[in-house]
């Protein structure tokens, strides 16, 4: 019996990192707008984001998502404009760490030492506004948000699942 217990804390306590790296994606729109209208985008500006390779991949990744939807990338005159940014901030968790269980006593768990360490890590948040540029009106925004790695491969690589994720649904129903 002891050893079920052990292993299904063990298998909670695994399970935290992945809880925390879930990647949350948001979507929000303008219900009254006609996205059968738009055919056409173009960035109003370069994305704020202080890596200059992350912000091409940004850009990569959108395009390639509203290229698939079969519109069309122009440089002026546009039905939509694009802005995005991105930013990152730091968060704190604490990991408490068991070095023993000690068995089921009344009232709670016996013997044993947690010892309790803060740790911090990266969030990074995407956001992606998309605007009517007749009515000069943001129509939608995605906004992705995900622990990040600390390998930039792997960074990318949830950049572009967070932007498909983004566009899954796009252009949104009336």
């Amino acid at each position: 019996m002891k050893i079920l217990r052990a292993a299904i804390f063990i298998g909670f306590l695994l399970s935290l990192p992945a809880s925390l790296s879930a990647q949350k994606v948001m979507i929000d729109f303008d219900h009254s707008a006609n996205f059968s209208q738009y055919k056409t985008y173009m960035w109003l500006k370069e994305p704020r984001m202080i890596d200059p390779i992350m912000r091409r991949r940004v850009v990569d990744a959108i395009n390639a998502q509203l290229e698939a939807k079969g519109w069309q990338l122009v440089t002026e005159g546009a039905d939509v404009g694009i802005i995005a940014h991105g930013a990152t901030r730091e968060e704190h968790t604490l990991e408490t760490f068991y070095s023993g269980f000690g068995g089921w006593r009344w009232r709670g768990w016996g013997g044993g030492i947690a010892t309790t360490i803060p740790e911090a890590y990266e969030v990074g948040t995407l956001i992606v506004d998309l605007f009517d540029t007749r009515a000069k009106q943001v129509v939608w925004r995605g906004t992705a948000t995900e622990t990040l790695p600390e390998k930039p491969e792997k960074t990318a690589e949830k950049l572009n699942k967070a932007v498909e994720k983004m566009f899954k649904k796009f252009p949104p129903m009336p």
